[in-house]
């Protein structure tokens, strides 16, 4: 978590309009070496992809960052968290209402664990746990369960044998889903749009990884904050990435991930853009991304 001196940054960064004290810097961005391949794989680390706002990059991140860490040589496990299906869609599973089992089915059904549900991806290492509409019920289905926060930590337990990764992408709200990914991970990442509006829901998911941290998982930790469709080319996402930086330090990544059309049409084509087209800057800046983070999680083992 932020001290309070970033706190009292960041507070300052939502209330100032683009223009104002902090200025339009970029941190360089360090070379990160490949990572040593594994001698055995597991048990997994599990990452809740998380913020409550819409469009600013969960899924695109669990997809591509996923993908990244799978060239690494890291078997890694998808879970897609959303009623939305985005996830699901976006690794080439179509019309995800024609699925017959999805996480739905594992978190109420009692006989329905997560390799029931497997699906293999386009990438080799990298498995996907589907979702559709149906999840939208579940909510409401779980209030009454017995320790209902943590079902899918429950679920996800035999999995983490099997995987070095399990990337969690959260629905964009605050409520019992994503309470539950929060409860299942060791760690969150954020990623925040490099947009002004984008930083004013910051502190209520902050509020709401805090109190998971102090009633729920104490182990929680943020693995950093991911500064997404980046425009260089423009003053105000300049701004807005140093804003975040001013606020969050070292817990920023420094790749940054740019905007690029070639994300939306790797998502029609039903694939990761590090396949879709591997030489475009979108994938090596996720390949960048996978190195940083390993790096850091490394580091807390």
């Amino acid at each position: 978590m932020p001290d309070a001196g970033a706190e009292s940054v960041l507070s300052a960064a939502i209330a100032t309009e683009p223009g104002g004290a902090l200025g339009p810097t970029r941190r360089p961005v360090p070379t990160f070496p490949d990572p040593a391949p594994l001698a055995e794989h597991g048990p997994a680390r599990i990452v809740a992809i998380c913020n409550q706002k819409g469009g600013v990059g969960k899924t695109t991140t669990t997809i591509n960052l996923g993908a990244a860490l799978a060239e690494q040589g890291r078997r890694v496990l998808l879970v897609d968290f959303d009623p939305q299906g985005a996830l699901s869609v976006g690794l080439g599973q179509g019309d995800p209402r024609q699925l017959e089992v999805t996480v739905h089915n594992m978190l109420l059904e009692s006989d329905t664990e997560w390799d029931d549900i497997l699906l293999e991806t386009t990438v080799d290492g990298m498995h996907l746990l589907p979702s559709n509409i149906d999840l939208s019920g579940a909510e409401v289905q779980l209030v009454h369960e017995v320790g209902r926060e943590y079902i899918l930590s429950g679920k996800l337990k035999s999995a983490c044998e099997h995987y070095d990764y399990v990337l969690i992408d959260c629905q964009p709200s605050l409520g019992l889903l994503t309470i539950n990914a929060l409860a299942a991970a060791q760690g969150v990442i954020v990623p925040l749009e490099c947009e002004y509006f984008a930083m004013r829901g910051v502190a209520l998911l902050m509020e709401t990884i805090e109190k998971v941290q102090q009633r729920i998982n104490p182990t929680l930790v943020i693995d950093g904050f991911l500064g997404t469709m980046y425009d260089s080319r423009t003053l105000h996402t300049r701004e807005v990435l140093q804003r975040i930086v001013q606020a969050f330090g070292d817990k920023v990544f420094h790749t940054v991930i740019n905007r690029t059309v070639r994300f939306p049409d790797a998502t029609v084509m039903g694939e990761p853009i590090t396949t879709f087209d591997p030489s475009s800057m979108g994938a090596s800046h996720y390949r960048e991304l996978a190195k940083e983070v390993i790096q850091r999680w490394q580091q807390l083992t």
